[in-house]
């Protein structure tokens, strides 16, 4: 059985990989997740020198296989966002284009629930700065902000996002990538 270690940029990407939602789609392709998923607090504790601690880690508990999580942010591309954390064995990168925050976009049915109207967006990636505009568009369709991003991925939570709805938006390929890369673990 594949055991999958995740280290994540920040907590919205700790929050997602921790939800039932994704866990359940981790078992449902035979992926065993090692609990403690580490937050990496921030884009600048995944250069290598810091990663390494953390591979090893999650190896420690029994990991064979590592995910890390990160934004594109503004980075050029993701092949360099890529190289900067440096490509292991046995390891995926996935990196989230702008942020990670552009999957819930993608996730219609989620933001629809969270704003409580029918919503969809046709580039979820294009957008500068996706969690900005969420935390307008809900003043503008609910008269509430969400906060933080951390507020906001736990409400997108309770709302029912999943990567299999972001992954399947035909503008979100970095969420489709991310779901792909999953699948082929499958046993």
């Amino acid at each position: 059985m594949v055991k999958a270690g995740f280290i994540c940029e920040g907590e919205t990407e700790t929050i997602i990989v921790r939800s039932d939602a994704f866990q359940n789609l981790l078992n449902n392709l035979g992926i065993e997740c090692i609990d403690s998923v580490i937050d990496a607090s921030g884009a600048g504790n995944l250069l290598p020198q810091n990663i390494e601690d953390f591979r090893q880690s999650l190896i420690d508990s029994g990991a064979n296989q590592i995910f890390i999580l990160t934004d594109l942010d503004d980075n050029v591309c993701i092949t360099l966002t890529k190289k900067r954390i440096t490509e292991r064995l046995n390891q995926t990168i996935i990196v989230s284009v702008k942020e990670v925050e552009s999957w819930f976009l993608a996730d219609s049915t989620a933001m629809s629930k969270l704003l409580k109207d029918s919503f969809s967006f046709e580039n979820p990636e294009s957008q500068e700065n996706p969690f900005d505009y969420i935390k307008k568009l809900m003043l503008i369709k609910t008269g509430a902000g969400c906060g933080s991003k951390v507020n906001l991925a736990n409400k997108m939570i309770r709302r029912g996002f999943s990567i299999e709805n972001a992954a399947s938006h035909p503008n979100c390929s970095s969420a489709n990538y991310f779901l792909t890369k999953l699948q082929s673990l499958r046993p």
